[in-house]
């Protein structure tokens, strides 16, 4: 491929970003809901494709095209746990947005601490998320480098793609707010659908010569890829580890949940939850039938993760859509990495130093947020360097320290008896044996790390809860979010 033409794609790509951006950002307040939150005023289309392009990054067509291109068919199972895990976006999405409304939540890590009556717990969960979600991040970096090295056969060095990867997340981020990323968000999800479904159904069509024969060629020659456990990779005990961070994905990950604060009516919520169903449905069979596709036409590859740069930079593709398929992916990974980056700099502005400092006013909250967003995409960056693992075990392993959130979560709304105490020791105690447990790469009994962070949050949650005095309010804040939701309900 011309290094010309990607030269000038990626230009473009960004001159339109830019563009985006700045028509996005007219208008804006100086508050923080205006800045992390877009007012709460997104409508229904806009968010489902914001929410989108913000859940599905370069995790898809690079990590899970990896994955299925290494384990097979099983990826699919796997990756379909998260959209069946949407039964909790649409059961606590309405009782997160009406909390928010009532009570100007700005993440959800001050909700936590606003119904337990605790900073701790605030604090916590926000340290939490700042701590698994900066290797998540990585992990968007990390894909678009893959892809600039591979289509560019090497005349952009990974550390390049990393660098410039890191400069347009943080511009984009830093401009305008979540209106400017969810106006440029929108613009990436139609990208990135559209281009990898034309990609597939070239690759497909003109370079196996159809689906038929993509299945008889696989049956023939990779019959393992198509069933579980596989090649032998997707044991139960890996396919639990992998789908249990994912199923709770959509309560646990504070950038997808913080999402649930923004719609401007629960209808646009509701809408905005039924477009992104349809639209992750259609993304991941697109992902996994190009890991397929890779898995026919490219055998024997280092590392998984090559598969998608290498099949854009084979015969099998024409340049220009190769050049389109980059697109759509560099437009998932940043536009998931704009979101991360709001999210954590929101926290640590409201729920770390506007805790530690209470009579810090809002526009000074408001200014640390934006300062800081250039250290966590700088701490991404430093990471993101290392290459330390597949980009589908990364992500997962992000997101499975989250989960220590999930019970905390769920206890906010449907349990009253729960406690500050039992809350902060399901965070802290868990958390820090799930950084244990990933750091030795231990498994005990079999068990991934997620798992034991979700048993050990849980009978901790419990356990210290029953022993220790439940918030004086907490129950009153179970009691108004649920008669919201009847008033709601009846209208």
């Amino acid at each position: 491929m011309s290094v010309f033409w990607l030269g000038f794609a990626l230009l473009t790509y960004m001159f339109l970003g830019f563009a985006v951006a700045w028509a996005a950002r007219r208008g804006i307040g100086q508050s923080l809901a205006d800045f992390f939150l877009a007012n709460r005023t997104l409508g229904g289309l806009v968010n489902a494709l914001s929410y989108s392009a913000t859940t599905y990054s370069a995790f898809m067509m690079v990590g899970l095209a990896g994955l299925t291109y290494q384990a097979g068919v099983g990826a699919l199972g796997f990756e379909f746990i998260y959209l069946s895990g949407l039964v909790l976006a649409a059961f606590f999405g309405p009782r997160f947005w009406l909390a928010a409304r009532e009570r100007g939540y700005i993440s959800p890590a001050e909700m936590l601490g606003d119904r337990y009556e605790s900073k701790t717990v605030t604090i916590l969960a926000a340290l939490a998320s700042l701590v698994f979600l900066i290797p998540y991040t990585s992990v968007q970096l990390m894909g678009i480098a893959y892809l600039l090295q591979g289509l560019s056969r090497g005349m952009i060095p990974y550390f390049a793609g990393v660098v410039w990867a890191t400069f347009l997340a943080l511009a984009w981020a830093r401009i305008g707010g979540l209106r400017s990323v969810a106006w440029t968000d929108a613009l990436q999800a139609l990208v990135m659908l559209v281009s990898s479904g034309l990609l597939v159904f070239f690759v497909v069509i003109r370079g196996i010569g159809g689906f038929p024969e993509l299945f008889r060629r696989l049956e023939q020659d990779y019959p393992q890829w198509l069933s579980v456990p596989g090649p032998g990779y997707f044991q139960l005990p890996t396919f639990l580890g992998l789908s249990l961070p994912w199923f709770f994905f959509c309560i646990s990950n504070p950038q997808v949940s913080q999402r649930l604060f923004v719609p401007r009516s629960l209808s646009a919520l509701r809408r905005m939850l039924r477009g992104f169903l349809l639209f992750g449905f259609v993304y991941t069979l697109i992902s996994v039938t190009w890991g397929l596709c890779a898995r026919v036409l490219l055998a024997d590859l280092p590392k998984a993760d090559l598969a998608t740069p290498t099949l854009l930079a084979s015969p099998f593709v024409p340049g220009a859509l190769a050049i389109l398929a980059l697109l759509g992916i560099v437009s998932a990974a940043i536009s998931t990495m704009d979101s991360v980056l709001l999210t954590l700099s929101s926290m640590f502005a409201r729920d770390v130093y506007g805790v530690l400092r209470p009579k810090s006013s809002e526009a000074r909250q408001l200014a640390v947020g934006k300062w800081v967003i250039p250290v966590i995409s700088g701490a991404a960056m430093i990471f993101a360097f290392f290459q330390l693992d597949l980009i589908a075990i990364l992500a997962v392993s992000s997101s499975a320290g989250l989960l220590v959130l999930v019970p905390a979560t769920v206890g906010a709304f449907f349990w009253k008896r729960g406690t500050a105490k039992g809350a902060a020791a399901s965070i802290l105690g868990p958390g820090l044996l799930v950084i244990g447990l990933q750091a030795s790469n231990a498994k005990p009994l079999g068990l991934w790390p997620g798992v034991w962070a979700l048993l050990a949050s849980t009978l901790i949650f419990v356990g210290v809860s029953l022993a220790t005095t439940p918030p004086k309010n907490g129950p009153a804040f179970v009691d108004r979010i649920n008669a919201l939701l009847a008033e709601k309900s009846a209208l």
